[in-house]
């Protein structure tokens, strides 16, 4: 009996699951090691938190997912692997064999060399943790107590959780809160086109939120945060949303890892130091297909990932995947609205909403066990 053992439940081992389930290889023990029974489907979360979705409406059952796929479910963290033994050890100090193992344990906001951002910000992931500090900022705006709230990062996700978070507030009656965005570009969205960035600087002031541009913050005080200019943006509350930072443990384990700690991998997805090891999702650099950490991403390594875990467990040839060059963006406003960012194109509008809330609810009714 061979052992193929999942870390992680990301947008790529939902995919193998669903393929497990659908197509079971026979000889073959499954097991799936994730800290929590729901994972949240990334496209829906400024939805969520505006309150257009329900949590069922953008959350995979994970346990439901691993039953239809035959595979054992841990609700558990795994913080090292032992590449000699072939053996992940968790945090329950569970050590769990394999022959095959794949790692989709997704990326966190980098705080690293930011002295007071991890004692004193709300990180964007995890995805459950962020969504109770919301309902609490939420709290503490309709008690009078939260006045201005800062987030960290000019990114999408930064964008679309600041807008979700303001739409929210204001249905809550809590209309007062000011709203402030730091980034270290020249404007938001700084990986879009100048027709996104042009549209959603329009847009942050339409909605009265007060940009602070080439302003990259270099500590956190207690109430406030200082930038490389020397600036002090004071807030009551911090949402930290820069770019992705790795868990240390898949490099401490021994795993060749990119500079910034990401596992590197080849064209197959399996770890450039390490055969039988893969990797998928933000935690994965492609050697020689460098892409943005996002859930866009991580969907497409999904249907490669599952094939080649079959062909690893089987002693069979590996296929080789190149990512699309450019993704498809939908950035959603806050309400039922969304810009379409692709190349140089740009488009607005409600139905560029309808059509992305279409895409996003035919996602999960793939994995609705």
């Amino acid at each position: 009996m061979k052992r193929l053992l999942l870390v992680g439940g990301g947008h790529s081992h939902v995919a193998v699951l669903r393929s497990l389930g659908e197509d079971p290889i026979s000889g073959v023990e499954a097991t799936l090691i994730s800290p929590e029974r729901f994972t949240p489907y990334s496209g829906m979360l400024p939805g969520l938190i505006a309150g257009h979705y329900a949590h069922r409406d953008c959350h995979i059952d994970l346990a439901a997912l691993a039953r239809f796929a035959r595979c054992e479910h841990v609700e558990d963290a795994v913080t090292k692997l032992d590449l000699t033994r072939q053996v992940a050890v968790t945090t329950g100090g569970v050590e769990r064999s394999w022959d095959v193992v794949s790692l989709d344990i997704g990326s966190t906001p980098d705080m690293a060399g930011v002295p007071g951002a991890r004692e004193r910000a709300i990180a964007v992931k995890p995805v459950h943790r962020l969504l109770a500090a919301l309902d609490e900022l939420v709290a503490g705006a309709r008690r009078g107590v939260l006045r201005r709230l800062l987030f960290v990062g000019g990114g999408a996700a930064s964008v679309e959780v600041l807008l979700a978070l303001q739409y929210r507030l204001a249905k809550e009656g809590a209309r007062d809160v000011k709203m402030l965005l730091a980034t270290d570009a020249d404007a938001p969205l700084p990986g879009h086109n100048a027709r996104v960035r042009k549209i959603f600087v329009r847009v942050l002031a339409d909605r009265g939120v007060r940009v602070h541009a080439q302003s990259r913050i270099v500590r956190v005080d207690q109430d406030a945060a200082v930038t490389d200019g020397g600036e002090r943006i004071a807030f009551d509350s911090l949402v930290w949303a820069t770019g992705a930072g790795a868990a240390a443990w898949p490099g401490e384990s021994g795993l060749a890892t990119d500079p910034d700690g990401f596992v590197l991998v080849d064209d197959t997805l399996q770890s450039i130091s390490h055969h039988g090891v893969f990797a998928a999702g933000d935690i994965a650099t492609q050697r020689g297909h460098p892409r943005p950490k996002s859930g866009v991403f991580a969907v497409r390594h999904g249907g490669p990932l599952a094939r080649n875990l079959r062909s690893a467990l089987a002693g069979e040839r590996l296929e080789r995947f190149a990512p699309q060059r450019d993704a498809l963006g939908l950035i959603s406003t806050g309400d039922r609205y969304a810009v379409m960012s692709r190349g140089r194109w740009a488009l607005k509008g409600a139905w560029v909403w309808r059509w992305k809330d279409w895409i996003d609810r035919r996602f999960m009714r793939r994995y609705a066990f």
